[in-house]
């Protein structure tokens, strides 16, 4: 199965063992039941790959908004990329967006609220600045317009390959997908904001908060670490020196 999965699909490992454990269930099903003489996938054993996290700095996010980008697809490339960094939505729910998603928030201020595609799990996003000035320099794209939709989104394998150039012209050393410009929003935008995780999760459109706690795990042990350094700082005055303890 994985061997569909992964070239013919495009699926990562991960992606491949999740498809296959829920196929899984459905064998032992079949198995209990006596449908199946054995369950084929005794013997397969496999788990799954600890992946990287890689988010953009503010520095670096900064070096992609201010970039002068005289290429009409980049620059629509770079707006998508800006808009979900600023927004955390993955490509499936950017591409389906509508203004009808785009509601007045219990603040006055326009939010986007819809249901999240993956999970059916909804999210609830303040709209800032950024995302908003995206907005309006599209309100009236042909393309979007003729869709029905927010933003002239373009394929994800388009989106993908563009990022790669436009991660070339502004010198980021880091391979760039739709995905990262989430992992973007929920790190440098929020966390490292002081965001609490509650509202992170929230708008990430997460199950529940373990799952947010999970996947930013080492931003949030990083956090816990910079937190405890300005507390040091605020008890006593300077950061204290680390003694090393030698033995005897």
């Amino acid at each position: 199965m994985s061997t569909i999965l992964k070239p013919v699909r495009n699926c990562n490992h991960n992606s491949t063992l999740k498809y296959i454990h829920n196929v899984r269930k459905i064998i032992n099903i079949a198995v209990a039941n006596d449908w199946l003489i054995k369950d084929p996938f005794l013997k397969y054993k496999s788990k799954l790959e600890d992946t990287k996290f890689i988010y953009l700095t503010i520095e670096e996010l900064e070096r992609i908004k201010n970039k002068p980008i005289r290429i009409p697809r980049l620059d629509l490339v770079r707006d998508l990329f800006v808009f979900s960094c600023y927004t955390g939505l993955a490509y499936a729910d950017l591409k389906k967006l509508t203004s009808n998603q785009v509601v007045i928030g219990i603040d006055g201020e326009k939010w986007i609220q819809e249901y999240r595609k993956k999970s059916d799990i909804r999210f609830s996003i303040p709209l800032l600045p950024e995302a908003l000035e995206i907005i309006e320099k599209y309100k009236n794209d042909p393309q979007a317009v003729y869709k029905g939709k927010l933003l002239p989104v373009i394929s994800n394998q388009r989106l993908n390959g563009y990022l790669k150039e436009l991660a070339d012209i502004c010198e980021i050393e880091k391979n760039l997908t739709s995905h990262v410009a989430r992992k973007t929003f929920g790190t440098t935008v929020l966390l490292n904001n002081d965001v609490p995780i509650e509202s992170v999760s929230k708008m990430l459109g997460h199950a529940d908060i373990r799952t947010t706690q999970k996947s930013y795990a080492k931003v949030l042990d990083k956090k816990v670490s910079d937190d405890m350094g300005k507390l040091k700082e605020k008890i006593y005055g300077q950061k204290p020196e680390i003694k090393m303890l030698v033995s005897a």
